[in-house]
């Protein structure tokens, strides 16, 4: 076994010590050696040695007869199943039924199961209690590439190997050892293309390497592997890196070019790509670590110095993500393209306006900065009996704006309306474009959140409210209302209703198409008689008029109401309903919330003092 040593080192001190479990579960991607594994366990069991006297033994010897047959394919103890094509409850029936005979010639049997989650459930369950107590010269050996599809039932009862995808590096080294005793000549940097596009399976590197054989008239040279496999040149990747460091557009785009001309995958240009940056990255990082086995390793070097460490890893991230994105553009070359332009645009530091592009002439003129106009300051007036405070506002600051603050209910009754101090008054009088905070005197930043005072104002603004004797809040508001619905108490039936459904919502004893029942209804009569409580609902939507809604309504309302309910239910247009009251209640809160912030007397300033200024509709909402 090659690249599983933790399983190797697990099942030979099982077998060493004869502890041995019934049932064996081996779990990996393809190529990575499951049904290999099963084998050599199998040969370990039956193993006799050379001289026929051996025992179980953690290295089988491959010389006995056990070994040559299991080898062979031809070991009557030893079955293989594939369950993607015997997947059904017969065929698990079938081999079940043998277990109850003992070995014929070996020393156990050995079930070995491959793809064993693509098994039926009757198929699982049929299996279960012989995979839970099975026989004691019985084995069951379990393999899958998707562990997730085994019922856990199944996994219980098996002692579970994990075999990782191997490392390229030692993918390369068993290459060249077979290789090697085939008397096969290879270049190092084929066998390392070769394990790098196995991607962790030896049965894909075995595959890739008998085609390269075939591909390079029985040699294996990077150049002939290097074209099977459509892998890109490590010096297209200096060069685009380099062009990218140098800030170089047509460089990138000649590159791409000369990619398209050789028919050089884009998507392998990205994965060789990220592999330069990955060991740039690795360089900056530990300047002093030496990966001599890296052919590349000096190239690596010399680039690394071209690019900051955050731009390495930017890129690094962009290339991993413009691989998904090749498969969106119109071609992958095209896709290629725009993704090295995007290295170049996000290359931070440099160029214009923190982009690697390069300025174009003439393209920007600059302009001559203004230097800010500044007025005088005028002394705040001081009204007799006190002294005056200046109103003023907080100065904007990059990425924010000024913020109004909401007045009081007792603010809006006792506040006057404010305007701009007398400085910000003459700067804009003079018909410079000076922003308030900059006409005030530096001595006037500590007074920046003082209240506006109401001296020296100028008079309410054209749109302003008449004012009103009770305070904002309490304004009338029935002009605004969308429905109109009689006073409260002149319409006790309706009183009452809204008082129950409000009991119901609260207890939770309505809910989806009856509490739409409720909400919608008018109570038209209402008495009690004898312990019993009869109520009639008018409601305007028929399709809430169904005997079970009306069933549900009425064993809801004997639990508020208690005693016998009678609900009579007619269709008709329904007034003062409790949905109507709600929709009422929120425009009232709404339009007094209006009021208060439109009467405050610091926003009737900030809209004095910027024309054009407006509340946004719809940004007001009540608490």
């Amino acid at each position: 076994m090659v690249g599983q040593g933790h399983v190797v080192q697990a099942l030979s001190n099982a077998l060493s010590q004869q502890r041995l479990h019934h049932a064996y579960l081996f779990t990996g991607t393809r190529g990575v050696g499951k049904t290999t594994v099963s084998r050599i366990l199998a040969k370990s069991l039956n193993c006799v040695g050379p001289d026929g006297q051996g025992g179980i033994t953690a290295s089988p010897c491959g010389q006995c007869q056990p070994c040559r047959d299991i080898d062979a394919g031809r070991f009557v103890d030893y079955v293989e199943l594939d369950a993607a094509s015997n997947r059904g409850v017969e065929e698990i029936s079938q081999l079940l039924e043998q277990a109850v005979y003992k070995p014929v010639v070996g020393r156990f049997k050995v079930y070995m199961i491959d793809e064993v989650h693509m098994l039926s459930n009757t198929a699982f369950n049929a299996m279960l209690k012989t995979l839970e107590e099975p026989p004691d010269y019985l084995k069951f050996v379990l393999a899958t590439t998707d562990p997730q599809k085994v019922p856990v039932t199944v996994l219980s009862r098996c002692l579970q190997f994990n075999l990782r995808p191997m490392a390229a590096q030692t993918v390369h080294d068993h290459l060249a050892s077979v290789l090697a005793v085939e008397g096969i000549g290879f270049e190092p940097e084929a066998l390392r293309l070769l394990a790098r596009a196995a991607r962790g399976s030896m049965r894909d590197a075995m595959s890739l390497s008998d085609q390269a054989i075939a591909f390079g008239g029985g040699q294996l040279q990077e150049a002939t592997v290097r074209q099977m496999l459509g892998a890109v040149d490590r010096q297209h990747v200096q060069r685009l890196i380099e062009a990218v460091a140098a800030c170089d557009g047509k460089g990138i785009v000649d590159a791409v070019d000369t990619l398209r001309q050789l028919g050089l995958s884009a998507s392998g240009t990205l994965e060789e790509l990220a592999t330069a940056l990955q060991r740039m990255a690795v360089i900056q990082a530990v300047p002093g670590l030496d990966d001599s086995d890296d052919p590349d390793e000096l190239v690596w070097r010399g680039l690394a110095p071209l690019l900051a460490p955050d731009e390495t890893q930017l890129f690094y991230s962009l290339c991993l993500q413009g691989r998904a994105e090749l498969a969106l553009a119109p071609d992958e070359y095209s896709g290629l393209l725009m993704l090295m332009l995007r290295l170049l645009a996000f290359k931070p530091g440099s160029g214009q306006g923190g982009s690697g592009y390069p300025k174009a002439e003439g393209s920007v003129r600059q302009q001559p900065k203004a230097e800010p106009v500044r007025s005088e300051p005028v002394p705040a007036a001081t009204p007799p009996g006190g002294v005056g405070a200046r109103a003023s506002l907080a100065p904007p600051t990059a990425g924010t704006a000024p913020v109004a603050k909401v007045a009081s209910e007792g603010d809006a009754r006792g506040r006057q309306s404010a305007s701009p101090p007398a400085a910000v008054q003459e700067s804009h009088g003079s018909g410079q474009s000076v922003p308030p905070w900059e006409a005030l005197p530096p001595e006037a930043d500590a007074s920046l959140m003082e209240e506006p005072s109401s001296v020296g104002l100028p008079p309410e603004p054209p749109f302003e409210r008449e004012p009103v004797e009770e305070p904002a809040v309490q304004a009338p508001v029935a002009r605004t209302l969308s429905i109109e619905l009689p006073p409260q108490g002149a319409d006790p039936l309706s009183d009452r209703w809204a008082e129950v459904v409000a009991q119901l919502n609260a207890k939770g004893a309505i809910t989806a198409l009856v509490r739409e029942l409720a909400m919608q209804a008018q109570c038209v009569a209402q008495r009690d008689e004898g312990g019993q409580s009869m109520w009639r609902l008018r409601v305007d939507r028929e399709s809430l008029c169904s005997e079970t809604n009306r069933e549900r309504l009425a064993q809801a309302l004997s639990q508020v109401v208690g005693g016998q309910i009678m609900l009579e239910l007619e269709k008709g247009p329904a007034h003062n309903t409790p949905a109507q009251r709600d929709q009422v209640a929120r425009e009232r809160r709404q339009h007094q919330a209006e009021q208060l912030i439109e009467g405050d007397a610091l926003v009737r300033s900030v809209l004095a003092q910027y024309p054009g200024a407006r509340i946004v509709p719809g940004s007001i909402r009540p608490l």
